[in-house]
């Protein structure tokens, strides 16, 4: 007895956002390039990196979207949407590499500074341009990263590329009116410490989806006191709550009915009304509930 989630959790909107997000990202990419060849930037450099990979990120989280959206089979009885996931997956790691190498650029231009020229008003420029698109980028991603953990990963790297880009424009006031260049790679080290924060918070919430670990934000007991509270449940036992990926929780348990509401039609009706109570009050739209008679022996092997 069980209750499906509605189709199009991953629809053509997201999809549509992320190719947008792609066009900008991929747009302020070049500029940044080009902008670090002339001016020397290292920071401008590391930004275009970032860009770069935030690039690759939306590419990937295009195509799990794309393969998310597939209806479920016979060999995926719940569908793709775990794409989404793996996708997120690729992206916490691409951050974390692309972190490391950041630093380690800045650290050696901080240890040889002599030679480094840094065209501070170029450099400013450029960043400006970038700070403006990725505000843009994510106005765009806002919403629908709320409901998908491969959106939010992109959302996650378009807010780092945006703090970045302040950081740079910072720098490049710097150079301009102090004449400090290193200001350069210090600000190049400082966007290599944002990116790690979100790469770890990203590999965290794929870990616990991929461990089958309850939402978070989900409580279990509370879940299990409302059960209980439906006229002639018993008990509840072998409750089950994970997630197929960021907005898609699936829940079953096993509901012990006293044996008054087995007769007409009172199973059917407990039925819709325990359906409906994960559906309004925790927002689980796929949940299933194996109903017992009092004294039923439960073989599973889980207690």
């Amino acid at each position: 007895m069980h209750d499906h989630a509605p189709a199009g959790i991953r629809g053509a909107g997201s999809r549509r956002l992320l190719t947008i997000s792609l066009a900008l990202t991929g747009a302020v990419m070049v500029v940044q390039i080009v902008g670090s060849a002339l001016s020397g930037s290292l920071a401008l450099l590391a930004d275009a990196a970032h860009m770069f990979t935030d690039a690759a990120a939306l590419v990937i989280a295009l195509i799990a979207s794309i393969v998310a959206a597939r209806p479920a089979d016979d060999r995926s009885t719940f569908g793709y949407q775990r794409a989404e996931v793996l996708g997120a997956l690729v992206n916490g790691i691409i951050l974390l590499v692309l972190a490391a190498w950041i630093a380690v650029e800045a650290v050696l231009r901080l240890l040889a500074p002599s030679g480094t020229e840094v065209a501070g008003g170029l450099m400013l420029v450029v960043a400006i341009v970038g700070l403006v698109a990725n505000a843009a980028s994510m106005w765009l991603l806002s919403s629908a990263q709320r409901h998908s953990i491969n959106v939010r990963g992109a959302y996650l790297e378009v807010l780092g590329d945006l703090l970045g880009s302040a950081a740079v424009i910072v720098a490049a006031i710097v150079i301009v009116l102090a004449g400090w260049v290193q200001a350069d790679a210090v600000v190049s080290l400082v966007i290599a410490a944002m990116i790690v924060p979100r790469a770890i918070s990203l590999l965290r919430e794929v870990a616990s989806v991929l461990s089958e670990g309850v939402p978070k934000g989900m409580q279990v007991a509370q879940i299990r006191a409302h059960i209980l509270e439906a006229p002639g449940v018993v008990d509840v036992h072998d409750v089950h709550v994970w997630q197929l990926t960021r907005g898609a929780p699936v829940f079953m348990a096993h509901v012990v009915v006293d044996d008054g509401h087995f007769d007409g039609g009172g199973a059917q009706a407990l039925l819709t009304r325990l359906q409906g109570c994960l559906a309004d009050h925790f927002d689980v739209e796929h949940s299933t509930f194996q109903l017992e008679h009092v004294g039923h022996v439960d073989h599973d092997a889980h207690a």
